[in-house]
């Protein structure tokens, strides 16, 4: 709407205009709150995917090392009984 347009209208027309654009104002302010409240979840599901990720990471580490162990003491008695 034109400036023209707005000082034509009567206060009881520029109330109404007001009133909606409050409603719209307070509808678009609800759904600006639950995309933030979307958005801050899907971060904190980031977050915990990677520390999950992270955790997967170290436990296959661990995984290796005990089977580096494994097959160690396995090829220590090997050459134990070989030997008698």
């Amino acid at each position: 709407m034109t400036d023209k347009e707005l000082q034509k209208l009567k206060r009881t027309e520029l109330l109404e205009l007001m009133i909606a654009q409050s409603k719209q104002i307070i509808k678009l302010k609800k759904q600006l709150e639950q995309a933030e409240l979307k958005l801050q979840e899907r971060e904190i599901l980031l977050q915990e995917s990677g520390n999950i990720a992270e955790a997967a990471l170290k436990l296959n580490h661990i995984f290796e090392d005990a089977q580096q162990a494994a097959d160690d003491y396995l090829a220590s008695i090997r050459k134990v009984h070989e030997v008698k």
